[in-house]
C-alpha cells in the first residue's frame, strides 16, 4: 500500500524453497517512529510452513524505502565479536538470531521503549507452549524473560504484543492470542491477557 492502507496491490512473496515461511515485521511504534535506524526488520521461523515448529528464528532487513523490492532484502549471517551484525543478500547463507531446536513457530517482535528492550513472543507449538525473549538489539542476543510448556489454556497460538498496548513506563502490556479451551470447547477466538514486566538492575561494574 502506498496510501496508508486505503488501497492495496499484491507484491512479492518468499517462496517455500527460501524457508522464510511466516514473516513478521518488527513493530517500532506508529509509522516506525521508534526505529533505531532507517531499516525495517522482518523475522520468521526458519522453515517453509506457518504450522510447523523449526529449529531457529531467521532475520531479514530492508531499507524503509525499498520494502516492496525483494532484491533489496538482506539476511542476518552472523554476529561479530563487537556484537554488530553481518548481513548477506543470499538467503541460503542466513543464520539464526535465536536457536531453539524444534520449538520455533509463529512469532511477534516489538520494541518496548520504556525499558529499552526488544520483546519476542515465540510459540513453541499449538498446545500452549510459548515464551517471551528479550534483547537489546533486533538481532539479539536474546535471553529468556518468560517460559511455559503449557500455561493451561488449551490449544493457544498467535501470541502478539501490540505496541499501542504497552504502558508508558514499559512495565506492563496486554498480550493478544488466539484459541482457548473453555468448558471442554475449543475456541479459535480473539483473547487478551494482561501482563506485568519486572526488571532487575544489573550490578555496578567497578
Amino acid at each position: 500500500s502506498a496510501d496508508h492502507g486505503k488501497t492495496w496491490k499484491r507484491g512479492f512473496r518468499f517462496t517455500p524453497e527460501e524457508n522464510f515461511g511466516c514473516p513478521a515485521f518488527l513493530n517500532c511504534g506508529q509509522d516506525y517512529s521508534l526505529a533505531r535506524d532507517e531499516y525495517v526488520y522482518i523475522y520468521s521461523q526458519d522453515g517453509p510452513s506457518a504450522y510447523r515448529s523449526y529449529d531457529r528464528v531467521a532475520l531479514a532487513r530492508v531499507h524503509s524505502d525499498s520494502i516492496a523490492r525483494r532484491e533489496a532484502y538482506r539476511f542476518f549471517r552472523r554476529q561479530g565479536p563487537d556484537g554488530g551484525p553481518a548481513w548477506t543478500r543470499e538467503i541460503r547463507e542466513r543464520a539464526g538470531v535465536l536457536e531453539y531446536p524444534g520449538r520455533c513457530r509463529r512469532l511477534d517482535v516489538v520494541y518496548d521503549p520504556g525499558i529499552g528492550r526488544y520483546l519476542m513472543a515465540l510459540a513453541f507449538n499449538d498446545q500452549g507452549g510459548w515464551g517471551i525473549f528479550d534483547a537489546p538489539q533486533p538481532w539479539g542476543p536474546w535471553t529468556t524473560a518468560f517460559y511455559t510448556d503449557n500455561w493451561g489454556l488449551g490449544q493457544t497460538h498467535g501470541y502478539r504484543i501490540p505496541a499501542a498496548w504497552i504502558a508508558a513506563d514499559g512495565k506492563s502490556f496486554h498480550l493478544v492470542f488466539s484459541g482457548r479451551t473453555y468448558n471442554d470447547v475449543v475456541y479459535d477466538a480473539f483473547c487478551v491477557r494482561a501482563a506485568r514486566i519486572e526488571t532487575v538492575d544489573s550490578p555496578a561494574v567497578e
